[in-house]
């Protein structure tokens, strides 16, 4: 889920001049109205609450929010308004009440990023593409001074081969720097790689359907707690580290949590709420990276000297704009011709064509299912979900875990149609579980390891 905003203030970068802010505000707006339109399975509206213990700081979030409203448009998802105190505490009741004056909620959107991820691979298959999982670039292709393909390893079975082509697109994230010293070794670095760590509590410390935001912790950040997949996440920390660094939470990022969370919330999480934790590398535009200092930039193309075309930065909610910038710059880079113009802002995602509202109460039905594994299984496949369930065996509608929405069916049709090689691949890159309960996610990886032995 972006900040308010989409991305007002970068993490711990402060804030950004105000056109500029507005332009990158309006901009990812947009872009998750298109998310809303594409894949209305994933993506799902989210509001959001921000508590206020002064009546100057409801005004000022108020505000900061009604630029936000008007930023939106018509794309808004709804409106931002007061709320009041009781309001605030029926959606968080271990919010601190001292002082507790009321808040401000605004509406923005969240969806499963593992889902998404393989998801439009499976749309850039269905549109033409050729995939390749678990393969890695090891050096590009020169000829005549112009990068024309690039050696790979298959990282399964250890060969390698070439692969030829017009023009390469670097899209690796925190690894793209290293990509770009593939071309020339002297490329200075675009990125400033930071690392932000999570953890996943009981849904009880977010009990309804609203997200919180503490806007303003003991450092100048912001904090969520929001709820997902039937539990309630917290984050996000924001350590400096190399791009090829640790991405495991450390000791003091997890401390770093609590502790925050231990000046809003009364009582506050203990160490034995903690259900699972975990980090990520965000790849950041450094800055002053090749004349961009004091230029307000989420993402940033650039064209090496011989030809490498290289998409840094970035977040989730604009990844359909920056692949059109970067086709666009690679289109022109090797001169190719387009048969027609970008379409992925009206291209549906795969199982987004035969989704409607009502799908999960015709799931649970027509197949006899849990509600739970109705609503998930509609959110995470749309009308794809259908297919799986014909598709699985007679045992494929049993729980992978207790208390959780994932099946068996899951684990074949991750194996069969999206490539998943590894129970880390099933429980963490394709389900979710392994992020929202490490204890549940090892009980089950027995039996994920011989429902994908068997699927061989």
């Amino acid at each position: 889920t972006p900040g308010p905003g989409g991305g007002l203030y970068r993490d711990g970068a402060g804030p950004q001049p105000a056109r500029a802010q507005f332009h990158l505000v309006r901009e990812a707006l947009a872009e998750r109205a298109i998310l809303l339109r594409i894949a209305p399975h994933l993506v799902h509206p989210l509001r959001t609450v921000v508590p206020a213990y002064s009546l100057g700081a409801a005004l000022f979030y108020r505000i900061g929010l009604w630029i936000y409203d008007r930023a939106a448009g018509e794309a808004a998802i709804g409106r931002s308004h007061f709320l009041a105190r009781a309001a605030m505490l029926r959606s968080f009741p271990h919010l601190r009440r001292k002082g507790l004056r009321g808040g401000v909620a605004y509406y923005d959107g969240q969806f499963d990023d593992a889902r998404m991820n393989a998801t439009l691979a499976l749309t850039a298959a269905r549109e033409g593409a050729v995939l390749a999982n678990r393969v890695e670039a090891t050096a590009l292709r020169d000829a005549d001074g112009r990068i024309a393909g690039a050696r790979v390893r298959d990282a399964v079975h250890g060969h390698e081969f070439e692969v030829r082509a017009r023009v390469v697109v670097n899209a690796a994230g925190p690894g793209s720097d290293a990509i770009r010293c593939l071309e020339d070794p002297h490329a200075q670095p675009l990125l400033e790689v930071s690392r932000g760590t999570h953890f996943a509590l009981d849904r009880a410390w977010a009990p309804g359907e609203d997200g919180l935001l503490i806007p303003k912790t003991s450092d100048g950040r912001v904090l969520f707690l929001l709820p997902w997949e039937g539990r309630a996440i917290a984050g996000t920390t924001d350590v400096g580290v190399e791009a090829t660094g640790d991405s495991r939470p450390s000791a003091d990022e997890v401390d770093y949590l609590f502790g925050q969370l231990a000046e809003w919330l009364d009582p506050a999480p203990a160490r034995e709420d903690l259900r699972a934790v975990w980090a990520g590398l965000r790849p950041l535009i450094a800055e002053g990276a090749h004349g961009t200092a004091r230029i307000v930039r989420e993402h940033h193309v650039a064209v090496g000297p011989k030809g490498l075309v290289s998409i840094a930065g970035g977040k989730w909610t604009t990844y359909r704009l920056m692949a059109e910038e970067t086709v666009d710059r690679a289109i022109e880079t090797a001169g190719l011709k387009a048969r027609s113009g970008c379409r992925t802002h009206e291209l549906p995602l795969v199982g987004a064509g035969d989704y409607r509202a009502e799908l999960a109460d015709e799931l649970a039905e027509a197949h006899d299912l849990d509600r739970d594994i109705a609503v998930h299984l509609a959110r995470a496949y749309g009308g794809l979900a259908a297919t799986l369930l014909a598709e699985a065996e007679a045992h494929g509608k049993r729980r992978l875990a207790q208390g959780y929405p994932y099946i068996e069916a899951e684990v074949l049709w991750a194996r069969r149609h999206e490539m998943a090689l590894t129970a880390e691949d099933v429980l963490a890159r394709r389900l979710r579980l392994a992020f929202l309960d490490e204890a549940a996610a090892a009980a089950a990886r027995p039996c994920v390891e011989a429902l994908l032995h068997a699927a061989r």
